[in-house]
């Protein structure tokens, strides 16, 4: 069977990843390359709502970096998508019209429950049937996704405007936050995801508990879990009571500190408390005593949902799945099913609304070498 080269681009809240990667389907991909750019458009996007020139720039050389990285790298199709950031821009038709024409990429927006639903069908192609009910728990800079289910499309997939840099801007605005900042965060966090919880419950108790993302796996590392080096099968946890010395730590800590603490990048230093408050809320309502860190995340489950697509000789198969927007050959993302992120009541989003500008692309609502690690 013909092993294909595949490169991913997510466009987040804080980053830009390329990962490209070595598969067919039905194996595991092997990761070839990762290359990261820390574009932060989250902060770029102005006091109308709109992306900034300046941020669109940057993000049009950012993707043609990209392009130009996969093409080296021998990647036979890109997949290009983003999240929350581009999703919210109020421009967000005539950003993705302009990245297409400039760089000859088609940026697709995933929805925030597309997001869900991709980061699930990652874990659990990671754990395997074994892990029963499966509960999924992710942060980004602009959006927290949670997904539960029994197979490998979760039963409730949610995502609600409670990132990591969404809050470090709109709720911690002092550098060390203050103590009253810290307080009515977590009170915040408890009011506003009670309803999440309650939609997550009625879909049963989980087996298993996991968390992905870049936050989780640095909490985790801080609170003693094995370093990256160890190699992504060993086991790591966040438990619920590491969790809270770790912030009664850190919360007092400025971001240059944080920078300075291992496995903490100077890039996400900033937004570190925000997340840690964050991961603890939510365990808080969950009644989760600890999360598994699982190493598979977002990008790749549009990858396996792209092999999924293939009828084992590289090429797109005929059969589609519904309900999520689905990757089915180089031109991008076929279709986007879902619309944007949850409101903060933690609600499924409604199928079948339009972009933003009228843009069917847009769904409104988020170093290289051999064995590059999967990172997030």
């Amino acid at each position: 069977m013909r092993h294909v080269r595949l490169g991913v681009l997510d466009v987040g809240s804080n980053t830009v990843h390329l990962l490209v990667v070595d598969a067919h389907r039905g194996a595991h991909p092997t990761p070839m390359s990762s290359d990261k750019s820390v574009l932060r458009l989250a902060e770029q996007i102005d006091a109308s709502g709109e992306l900034s020139r300046a941020g669109a720039d940057r993000l049009v050389r950012a993707v043609t970096d990209a392009r130009d990285a996969a093409a080296e790298h021998g990647c036979e199709e890109l997949m290009a998508f983003a999240t929350s950031a581009v999703r919210e821009a109020r421009n967000c038709g005539e950003v993705l019209a302009r990245v297409r024409a400039e760089t000859g990429v088609e940026l697709r927006v995933l929805s925030g429950e597309d997001e869900a639903r991709y980061t699930f069908l990652a874990a659990r192609r990671w754990l395997g049937w074994s892990a029963g009910q499966l509960l999924v728990v992710d942060i980004g800079g602009g959006s927290l996704e949670l997904a539960t289910g029994i197979d490998e499309d979760p039963d409730v997939a949610l995502s609600v405007p409670f990132g990591a840099g969404r809050l470090t801007r709109t709720r911690l605005r002092k550098d060390p936050p203050s103590q009253r900042e810290v307080a009515a965060l977590r009170d915040w966090l408890d009011a506003q995801l009670v309803p999440v919880a309650r939609r997550l419950r009625r879909a049963g108790a989980p087996d298993r508990a996991v968390a992905t993302s870049k936050t989780f796996r640095t909490l985790a590392r801080l609170t003693g879990a094995a370093p990256s080096s160890a190699g992504p099968r060993v086991r790591r946890v966040l438990t619920d009571a590491g969790l809270r010395q770790l912030i009664a730590f850190i919360s007092r800590m400025s971001a240059a500190d944080l920078a300075e603490l291992e496995g903490v990048s100077a890039s996400r230093a900033h937004q570190l408390v925000a997340g840690a408050l964050v991961a603890e809320a939510t365990m808080r309502a969950l009644s989760l005593a600890e999360l598994e860190i699982c190493p598979w995340a977002l990008r790749e489950g549009v990858i396996l949902r792209r092999l999924d697509h293939t009828n084992g000789t590289g090429e797109t198969a005929s059969v589609r799945s519904t309900g999520t927007a689905d990757f089915t050959g180089s031109a991008g993302f076929a279709g986007a099913a879902g619309t944007g992120a949850a409101p903060a009541g933690g609600q499924e989003t409604e199928p079948g609304r339009g972009g933003a500008a009228g843009d069917p692309n847009c769904v409104t609502g988020r170093t290289g070498g051999h064995g590059a690690r999967w990172e997030r």
